[in-house]
């Protein structure tokens, strides 16, 4: 199947339906919040390596968390009581997609969180749709991760961990959160181990458009995010 090439229009995608096998589905275009917004609200996203073209992706399956089916295990779960980091939100947002573009991984040879991509995301930050939740050990930042967020739906990027378990204690938490809030569902995108553990699971694409639609008719929680419970 032909992949599209985009033009000018930032809210011009083509269905997500006609992704290729790979959830390859549209090549081109720039990172401007608004062209972001309309892919999100779309089930797109951009993923691609430093050197290329802005690559848009909408795979099938896609790995999601309900925010309900979240499974905690025995170890985090001590973790999480024993408060051994404090959670924040929304209070260093560049450091930690910084951070989440330099942590080394296995299998990747440098990293798709390009400068272009790091500079869109913070616009999204500022204008209240992209968070963050950090994990801090007293003024140190250690772990933590990144998404947007629209109507009932997170849409998680990337998270880091400088310390043990905690990227999990910050993710857990801020599920634990969603879920007070009646999100319906965290995006994970791509399966991963560390998420399958969690309870993510495989949605085919055609169930996730539609539960996204769905999330999409309650409103978005615009940022900062605070620690407080509201």
């Amino acid at each position: 199947m032909p992949i599209y090439l985009l033009g000018d229009d930032p809210e011009l995608f083509p269905p997500p339906e006609r992704a290729d096998r790979s959830g390859l589905l549209a090549v081109g275009g720039d990172l401007s919040p608004e062209r972001l917004l309309a892919a999100y609200s779309r089930g797109i996203f951009p993923w691609y390596n430093p050197g290329q073209p802005v690559l848009w992706h909408s795979p099938d399956p896609r790995f999601v968390l309900q925010p309900a089916r979240l499974h905690v295990g025995r170890s985090l779960r001590k973790a999480l009581n024993a408060r051994v980091y404090d959670v924040r939100w929304d209070t260093a947002f560049a450091d930690v997609i910084t951070a989440c573009a330099q942590v080394p991984r296995p299998g990747q040879d440098g990293t798709w969180i390009t400068d272009d991509m790091r500079a869109a995301y913070i616009e999204l930050h500022a204008r209240g749709y992209a968070h963050s939740v950090e994990a801090w050990s007293g003024d140190t930042l250690v772990g933590g991760f990144y998404g947007v967020s629209l109507g009932a739906a997170f849409f998680g990027e990337s998270m880091f961990a400088h310390a043990p378990d905690a990227s999990k204690v910050a993710f857990a938490t801020a599920v634990t959160r969603f879920q007070a809030w009646g999100f319906h569902f965290i995006d994970c995108q791509v399966e991963t181990e560390h998420l399958a553990r969690f309870g993510a699971e495989h949605w085919p694409r055609r169930h996730f458009l539609q539960a996204l639609a769905v999330a999409l008719g309650e409103p978005t929680r615009r940022g900062p995010w605070t620690s407080d419970l509201d």
